[in-house]
């Protein structure tokens, strides 16, 4: 781990003078990157310097009570010798998860889809209660976001709803949430107070930028015709609601939430290169030996991940055993413990794998 810190220690030098390279500036792309490197290894090096004064104190610690003579003064090593030794393997795994190199989809921006799944009304206003769950997340963390559909119930929910989120590390903190949740609660819409268990799909769709996803004209079927409400109600007298259709895979997108049909075909391109890359992202994973290894749980889509409680006041993420209590805040976007849980014990199983990081 030394010798890889050491070299790391080099690389920082070189990556600090690159950034105080005026020209750098003109190459945004290739400037981004060395800024986001700089960021990593100055947190890195940071680690490291005080891992390296651990090792000095301990050293130090180790001389003086072999060789002071005076008892006070052994004392004194003796504990902070100990307090060193206490703090060495709790900074080494710190760092050794910082050596992990960054997945590159992690700065992306994301497509969010809830889907209500199984119970009916109940399903429906807990996808609403999900989503209000991550714009309060959003925020507290000055995300922006932008609803690009909403298929609204007649009691209040949402049968289902697409939101684009933008900002700093939205899809290294939201990875882990695609799947299936459950809620357990006595439903609103429930007259005689039984309790009720209802599931709800998330997906997480890392953006695509129109260089990375290129769809090809023919490939796509556009269809347009009359946006619809709540109980097949029409909301709109012109065809201004845009379905497309990818022909190679037979992915679906239907947009109808702008009253511009040119909007909601913008909308539309920008949902289905998110849904092409999360396939494409999806197959490269399936054909890495130790994807599902490094994975926090197996992602598909019909895994259950999470429940919500609402008797009990319990959130338990079933992938790593964590159960949280205060359901209220959670469900306020107060999410940060079981997302920085989620997030440390992906980077621990891939740690396992990495012999070459802690030897």
């Amino acid at each position: 781990m030394i010798k890889k810190l050491e070299d790391l220690s080099v690389r920082y030098t070189v990556v600090s003078e690159l950034i105080g390279d005026a020209s750098l500036i003109k190459d945004q792309k290739k400037y981004k990157e060395t800024m986001r490197e700089h960021q990593q290894l100055t947190e890195l090096m940071s680690l490291y310097d005080e891992y390296k004064r651990i090792l000095k104190g301990i050293e130090d610690a180790t001389v003086l009570i072999t060789e002071e003579e005076d008892r006070d003064m052994k004392e004194l090593a003796r504990e902070e010798l100990k307090e060193l030794e206490e703090k060495k393997p709790k900074l080494e795994e710190e760092i050794k998860l910082k050596l992990i190199p960054p997945d590159p989809l992690d700065e992306k921006n994301i497509i969010l889809e809830i889907r209500s799944a199984a119970g009916g009304d109940e399903a429906s206003l807990f996808v609403r209660d999900l989503w209000e769950m991550y714009m309060h997340l959003a925020e507290r963390k000055g995300w922006k976001t932008e609803t690009m559909e909403a298929q609204e119930t007649e009691v209040g929910g949402f049968n289902k709803i697409v939101t684009s989120i933008a900002g700093k590390f939205v899809y290294g903190t939201l990875r882990w949430e695609s799947g299936v949740h459950r809620v357990q609660r006595v439903p609103a819409t429930e007259s005689q107070g039984r309790l009720q268990t209802s599931t709800v799909t998330v997906a997480v769709l890392p953006e695509a930028e129109e260089t990375e996803i290129q769809i090809r004209p023919e490939d796509v079927r556009v269809d347009v015709m009359r946006a619809g409400g709540p109980g097949g109600q029409c909301v709109n007298t012109t065809d201004s609601a845009v379905r497309l259709t990818h022909i190679p895979t037979g992915i679906v997108v239907i947009q109808q939430d702008e009253k511009s049909q040119h909007k909601n075909k913008d909308k539309a391109f920008r949902v289905l290169r998110a849904r092409l890359f999360d396939l494409e992202e999806s197959k490269r994973q399936s054909e890495r030996a130790d994807a599902r290894k490094n994975m926090v749980g197996s992602g598909a889509r019909s895994e259950k991940i999470r429940t919500y409680n609402f008797p009990q006041d319990r959130v338990t993420d079933h992938r790593i055993n964590l159960s949280l209590h205060n359901l209220p805040s959670f469900m306020m976007g107060n999410m940060d413990e079981m997302l920085d849980a989620l997030n440390v014990y992906a980077k621990e199983e891939q740690l396992k794998d990495s012999s070459d990081l802690v030897n």
